[in-house]
């Protein structure tokens, strides 16, 4: 299947490349290029492609608010964030807006191509180190207060926090990665999850991607996709940048 691309850069020099890039590139179809989000966003309402690589900071109408109108009036267009600028502030500005992938201007043409297919099959693609920070403040979102820290006038102290061995999972079950591996012999897994599907879970979590997933377990990228799609049913969860937090938040995640 053929990815119908729209590039959207203010630097025309950038714009003018990736268009060249991308017309090189085995299943992708460059339909136009948009040097603001304006642009972009007539472009898309003409065009409608599957994908736009959306700049950020842009004249007129920035990545971000471009991003944000197109998933909203045109659903079926997903947006990968092609940036100079990876900062916290950009990144979770750009998820929040719609878009399912974030890569920096110096990834290569295989990891565009990954990226627009991703997202084409309803995955998201983070550039690694972005991948990092995400998991990294969403980790530190689940750090407890100071236990030693007196209670607010008032209110009574919250209770102790459960070990970290034992933490309980929606299910009951404790959602420890040791006690994960072992949920299938002793009742039901967070969510109804299978062991394969909470290895698949961690693997996610690692940032692995489906090939890499594949290879770790031994089975068909095609049996990778089940099992996500498996447990993204069970979970209500959207995409991989989802999976991460909730794998994070509910220990999950391999500590190693």
């Amino acid at each position: 299947m053929t990815a119908r691309v729209l590039v959207a850069d203010d630097q025309s020099v950038v714009r003018e490349g990736l268009v060249l890039l991308l017309g090189l590139l085995p299943g992708i179809e460059v339909v136009g290029s948009a040097g603001d989000g304006e642009a972009a966003l007539r472009l898309v309402a003409a065009e409608r492609p599957d994908v736009v690589l959306m700049d950020l900071r842009m004249p007129r109408m920035d990545g971000v608010e471009a991003t944000r109108r197109i998933r909203a009036e045109f659903p079926d267009t997903q947006v990968v964030v092609l940036t100079t600028y990876a900062d916290d502030e950009s990144v979770f500005a750009a998820l929040r807006a719609g878009a399912r992938g974030f890569l920096t201007k110096s990834a290569d043409a295989d990891e565009i191509a990954r990226a627009v297919e991703a997202v084409m099959n309803g995955d998201a693609q983070l550039d690694p180190g972005v991948q990092r920070r995400l998991i990294s403040t969403v980790t530190a979102l689940q750090v407890p207060p100071d236990a030693s820290a007196p209670a607010a006038p008032g209110r009574s102290a919250p209770p102790e926090p459960p070990d970290a061995g034992s933490r309980p999972s929606p299910s009951g079950e404790p959602s420890s990665p040791a006690a994960a591996r072992t949920a299938g012999g002793r009742g039901a897994a967070p969510a109804g999850l299978t062991p394969r599907e909470l290895e698949v879970l961690r693997l996610i979590a690692r940032g692995l991607s489906n090939a890499e997933i594949a290879a770790a377990l031994y089975v068909s990228e095609a049996t990778v996709k089940t099992h996500i799609n498996n447990l993204f049913a069970k979970t209500g969860l959207r995409d991989r940048a989802q999976a991460v937090a909730y794998a994070y938040r509910n220990g999950l995640a391999d500590p190693s």
